[in-house]
């Protein structure tokens, strides 16, 4: 799960009554994805938010990582993260932080590369001094590589805010 695809590039998202449609901007006003991948990296929390059987959302703060153009996560198999994944892997995953707004959605992708897991355990200790064992059958890790992605400073909204849209992965 190398990151080699061409950096995104921003436009407007669309949603009406938000003031995107108003929004006065000048070219190259909208966020740049380096900005938004620095704030992927920083951030300590990240929330999860996957469906249940049932339809209903669950939403969850996690530990992870950005690493090599993903999101990457732990979870167990019977969390209720694990068995909603299992059954629906669609994910969002939303940065904790409502100044600076990343909000990724895409497909959540077991993780069972040995080296990938290895990568992200021993980078998972070094931002959080606590390294999960990359060989542990009980320890799912996930990864969710954006198909869109949605950005803004709340500082100067609705004019910073941007959408991205991922080509899908070969």
């Amino acid at each position: 799960m190398a990151e080699s695809a061409p950096e995104p590039v921003p436009d407007k998202p669309h949603a009406p009554g938000y003031g995107f449609e108003t929004a006065k901007r000048k070219p190259g006003e909208l966020l740049p994805w380096g900005r938004v991948t620095e704030w992927l990296e920083a951030a300590r929390n990240y929330w999860v938010v996957t469906t249940r059987p049932d339809g209903r959302p669950h939403a969850a703060p996690v530990w992870g990582l950005w690493l090599d153009g993903a999101v990457l996560f732990s979870t167990g198999p019977g969390s209720r993260k694990g068995r909603n994944l299992a059954a629906n892997p669609a994910l969002v995953v939303h940065l904790e932080s409502g100044d600076n707004v990343a909000i990724l959605e895409g497909t959540a992708e077991e993780v069972t590369d040995a080296g990938l897991r290895t990568r992200f355990a021993d980078a998972y200790n070094a931002k959080y001094n606590f390294r999960p064992d990359p060989d542990d059958p009980n320890g799912l890790v996930y990864a969710l590589r954006p198909t869109v992605a949605f950005a803004w400073r709340e500082t100067d909204f609705p004019e910073s805010a941007s959408r991205w849209r991922f080509a899908a992965p070969d």
